[in-house]
């Protein structure tokens, strides 16, 4: 038998972020999905970012932000783009395909950038707009069918098939139907709720309101701070969008715990919690994740696809553990250890 293994699903949202801490830096990130002309057009995709400094005493500070502005196609090629801070280099960028293809450009055109809220929010386009139109399912009853006529249409990419991609598509899994496409009709979705702690308004940058038509957001949080002698973190990621009851319904939520030596950048712990999956088989993907302990966090961008590769990995884990390589940048900004 080589059917993956069966978990319950994970339907459970960590809530609101926790309360910042003195003596941490926090970067938020979102990327909001927009499409004006309707489903299988192009859309409008806009990134935020921000490192928020809490001092020890003291207002908070903002460290460092950044945005940009893409119209993308179907394909998830770039048409426009727009990005602040300004860069000479930015379009540069048009005619890219999201995937391997953009974080390729991304790092030729504007590697300059790394470590910064900016880069980040730019190297998650191509995990965001790969999920961002599962939000039409929540609106749009044939979905499904009108995916995969656009995939015919298109006639680029997998062409539906999905399996061995990800551990929540292995092969003989519950997540794909016999001609290996994503079998839909068992997906997993939770109801969620605002991610601004009430007494805590500006632990985010400014999150639009999205409600009334189908629209997607990809969200994630870094928390850092130095305590017992090493670097940690509470990092979250969430994607999600509005439904037509009024709520917000997510397909996808991580919280990661992680303990890094400050001195060679080695991750000495990691915790990742499956909070929000859509198959039973995809919560295995955090089991596996602690493969990248003893690696270096500076490289993760690259060296958790290079580990957590095929079904050993979850796409989007992969995004919330590729994040971390930005650690060292961030922990250089943080304050010396109270007195």
């Amino acid at each position: 038998m080589n059917a993956p293994q069966q978990f319950p699903f994970a339907r459970q949202s960590a809530g609101p972020a926790p309360l910042r801490r003195p003596g941490s830096i926090r970067r938020t990130s979102s990327i909001d999905s927009d499409w004006p002309d309707g489903f299988g057009q192009p859309w409008i995709m806009t990134g935020r970012a921000r490192d928020l400094l809490t001092p020890f005493e003291g207002a908070p500070v903002v460290l460092d932000s950044g945005e940009f502005r893409i119209r993308t196609s179907p394909a998830r090629e770039i048409i426009e783009i727009e990005v602040a801070p300004l860069h000479a280099r930015a379009r540069e960028m048009v005619g890219v395909r999201a995937g391997g293809a953009s974080r390729q450009a991304l790092a030729a055109t504007l590697g300059d950038l790394r470590g910064t809220p900016l880069f980040q929010v730019l190297d998650d386009f191509a995990g965001a707009s790969l999920v961002a139109g599962w939000v039409w399912s929540r609106w749009v009853p044939d979905w499904h069918q009108r995916m995969r006529a656009n995939r015919e249409r298109l006639g680029a990419g997998s062409k539906g098939r999905m399996v061995n991609i990800c551990t929540g598509f292995t092969e003989g899994g519950s997540s794909l139907s016999g001609d290996g496409e994503v079998d839909h009709k068992d997906q997993s979705t939770t109801e969620v709720g605002p991610l601004v702690h009430p007494d805590d308004p500006i632990g985010w940058h400014d999150l639009p309101v999205q409600e009334g038509r189908p629209m997607a957001r990809r969200s994630r949080r870094i928390d850092l701070w130095r305590a017992e002698g090493v670097l940690k973190v509470d990092a979250g990621f969430q994607d999600s969008g509005p439904n037509p009851q009024g709520s917000r319904t997510a397909i996808h939520e991580y919280r990661v715990y992680a303990e890094i030596d400050e001195a060679s950048g080695a991750l000495l712990a990691l915790q990742a919690l499956p909070l929000i999956l859509p198959f039973r088989e995809c919560p295995g993907a955090s089991m596996k994740a602690a493969r990248m302990v003893g690696q270096n966090v500076g490289e993760f961008r690259q060296a958790v696809l290079d580990t957590l590769v095929g079904t050993i990995g979850c796409t989007h884990l992969n995004d919330v553990l590729r994040a971390l390589a930005d650690v060292p940048a961030l922990a250089a900004m943080l304050p010396k250890n109270h007195a």
